[in-house]
Order: structure tokens, then C-alpha cells, then sequence
């Protein structure tokens, strides 16, 4: 790049040929990206070498500057304009628009062009788009819509009462369900080492195994250890599978790394199978703190704001990560794959396979719900409350 302003058109023509046929095959291809020349310019010079025998004979005629071909745009001073008017996302909205509705590809983009008047190919489009700023963008999550009023108090309240329970030595927990997986030979996304050549043969389709049906991860993180445990469901994702979860989490986990605990703090999402308006959920919840003694508080985060569960970035990005590019081919293959899970920093995670069945549609009567020893926190006590032990269930 340092030489090319010394040379005029032809000498540089000349220049990027010879170094296109030293490279090899792809050799227009790369001075093309280097340079930033045309891909007929430098082929032009290549054949321009080879029609004589390989060797470029010495001339004093060449291009005056500003020679050659107009561009378009100068051509048609009004072409880029029009352009501009149809990428344009202010104006795109326009009704009357003729790409309202399709997508921004350079070949409708030259056809529209052409509607109007202005012959154009898909090429020149793009190298016009280039030079006016714009390029190929993906889709980026940053609006997060309306957000409730008592958001960020929400979020104050549920890390003072996460606090004041570490520090009596109670357990906090992070509960969630992970995206549900269809177990079988099925494309997983990512990419994983494997010789070259030879990638995992998957099917084609994404249909449903009729024999092993779809994986329901749901697990609970302990917030005080860098550890968690996963139930894998093959049923439904109902509140009666949450709270197993729940509750297999304490019996093999939580009460082991809290003997002395009198109560525990669960952190939810507003939604779903563990969702703040689930009646169900707070039965089973019952239920709960009758069997283990244990009185539960919940704090649900407030809507739309799932994604800043701790469930979700301390331990199932761990699990996508793991089992990236492996297809989940049994349900033995999921738990493995889940309990296989760790970090440098030391996150284990327990798996089981849970095969029992939650029947939908169970409800919960108005005076089932009264019965609940159930309080509700005078912040928010839709999103904040306390079940607490009526008896122990008989052994």
C-alpha cells in the first residue's frame, strides 16, 4: 500500500497481477482485500502478463488520470439518493414504500432501484452501501420494553434479604427451568474439536422423538456455594416438578451444607412453573415446609427481568457451554452431560433423572389457599412472601 500512490494506473495494474500470480490460486482474491482493487482490475493485469508469455513489454501510453468508464453515481447523480431512500429506516416505514415488507437483500434492492428507473446490478449496490457507511448487521437484545415502576427496588429488596440470610448462615437459592431439549440425534449448536472432515452426523428435521420426547432441565443454584443441582424432567413443567426439584435439592445438598437452617430464601422468576401468581406453586411450597420443618420465603423478581436470575449465569450457561455440539442423544446422555459441568472456580452441579409424572391442569380452591400459613412481606407481597410449617408430615 505504501508503493501504490508512486505508480500510475497501469504500472499498478502490472504490479498486483505479478503479485496475484506469484500467491497461487486465491492470489486475486487476497491482493484484491489487500489493496482494495477491483477484481477485474487485477485479473485484467494477470492476462494482460500472461498474453505475453508471462512477461509485461514496457509502453508509454496509459490511462490520463480521470480516464475509463463513469462510476454510476456519477453518471446518475440521483442514484445514490434513491438508494439512501430505500435503506433508510426512517423512511423504510413509508406504506408507499416498495420494501416494506421484504428484506434488504442487494438483489430487491437493485430491483426496486430498477422500478424507478435506474439500471443497476446487486454488486454495485453493495459497493455503494459500503461507501455511504452501511453494512451487514445482526439483531442486538437491548430493549428490555416497559419496565415496572418497582423494578430496581424489587432487585434492592431481593439483595438485602439474600444478604441478611447468608449472614445467619440460612441457605439461599436460586431456582429456574432451563429451555427444554429434544433428547435424540439432533443438531445442538456450537462448535467442538473433532479431525477435520469428520463433523457429528445429525438428522436433518427437528421433529419430536415419539419415544424420548423433550428433556425439562430445572434446577436450583446454592447463592453461598458455587454448586447446584439439576432434576430432569420428561413429563411437564408444572409447580408440583419445581418443588421436587426444590426438594431433592435439600435432602441431598442444601441440608447437608446447612444442618442448623430454620428457613430458606428462594429467589424465582415472576413466571412459569415457579411463577409468582401460581397458586399450585405455593401449595406445593406448603407442602414443603411441613415435610422439612423449614419456613420458605420467596422473592420473585419482577416481570421481564428473568435473565438476571443468578440460576441462569452462574450455572446453565455452564451446562449450554458443556454439552455444545453434542447432540443429547438419551436422557442418560443429558444428565451426564449436566453433571460433567464444572468451572476453574470450582462449580459442581448434581443431576438425576426425575421420570415421575405432573399432570397439568391441577387447581387449587379458594379455600386451599386459605389454609396456607402463608405471609406476605409489606413491599410487594405478590412478589414477596413467607410459607410457613403447619405440622410435619407422618412418617
Amino acid at each position: 500500500m505504501t508503493l501504490m500512490p508512486l505508480l500510475n494506473e497501469r504500472t499498478a495494474r502490472i504490479w498486483a497481477a505479478t503479485e496475484a500470480r506469484a500467491l497461487g490460486r486465491g492470489g486475486v482474491t487476497r491482493v484484491m482485500e489487500a489493496t482494495g482493487m477491483s477484481r477485474r482490475r487485477v485479473a485484467a493485469g494477470v492476462r494482460e502478463i500472461e498474453s505475453r508469455g508471462g512477461v509485461a513489454e514496457p509502453t508509454a501510453r496509459q490511462r490520463a488520470p480521470g480516464g475509463g468508464r463513469k462510476r454510476l453515481t456519477e453518471r446518475d447523480p440521483g442514484l445514490a439518493a434513491d438508494l439512501e431512500r430505500l435503506v433508510d429506516p426512517a423512511t423504510r416505514g413509508d406504506p408507499e414504500g416498495p420494501l416494506l415488507w421484504t428484506s434488504l437483500s442487494t438483489a430487491k434492492l437493485a430491483a426496486a432501484l430498477a422500478e424507478r428507473g435506474r439500471e443497476v446490478s446487486g454488486r454495485t449496490v453493495a459497493r455503494m452501501l459500503r461507501a455511504m457507511g452501511y453494512s451487514l448487521q445482526a439483531n442486538r437484545k437491548t430493549t428490555e420494553g416497559r419496565q415496572h415502576a418497582d423494578r430496581d427496588a424489587q432487585f434492592n429488596h431481593v439483595n438485602r434479604r439474600a444478604r441478611a440470610f447468608q449472614r445467619r448462615g440460612d441457605p439461599v437459592a436460586s431456582v429456574d427451568a432451563k429451555k427444554k431439549e429434544l433428547v435424540g440425534d439432533f443438531r445442538n449448536g456450537g462448535r467442538e474439536w473433532r479431525p477435520q472432515g469428520d463433523p457429528e452426523r445429525v438428522r436433518v428435521h427437528d421433529f419430536k422423538d415419539g419415544a424420548l420426547g423433550k428433556a425439562i432441565p430445572h434446577g436450583v443454584c446454592d447463592l453461598s456455594a458455587d454448586a447446584g443441582r439439576v432434576s430432569v424432567g420428561v413429563d411437564h413443567d408444572t409447580a408440583s416438578f419445581a418443588v421436587e426439584t426444590l426438594r431433592r435439592w435439600w435432602r441431598n445438598m442444601g441440608s447437608g451444607a446447612c444442618p442448623d437452617a430454620g428457613r430458606l430464601l428462594a429467589t424465582a422468576d415472576a413466571g412459569g412453573s415457579n411463577g409468582a401468581r401460581s397458586r399450585l406453586w405455593k401449595a406445593e411450597l406448603q407442602r414443603f415446609a411441613d415435610e422439612t420443618g423449614l419456613k420458605a420465603s420467596v422473592c420473585h423478581f419482577p416481570p421481564g427481568t428473568s435473565k438476571w436470575n443468578k440460576i441462569e449465569h452462574r450455572m446453565f450457561c455452564r451446562i449450554t457451554q458443556n454439552w455444545r455440539a453434542r447432540p443429547l442423544a438419551s436422557r442418560e446422555a443429558v444428565v451426564e452431560l449436566i453433571a460433567n459441568t464444572t468451572t476453574a472456580k470450582g462449580l459442581t452441579v448434581r443431576a438425576e433423572l426425575d421420570d415421575n409424572e405432573y399432570p397439568t391442569g391441577r387447581k387449587v380452591t379458594d379455600e386451599q389457599m386459605a389454609a396456607l400459613s402463608l405471609s406476605r412481606d409489606k413491599f410487594h407481597g405478590d412478589w414477596n412472601y413467607m410459607i410457613s410449617p403447619i405440622r410435619k408430615t407422618e412418617e
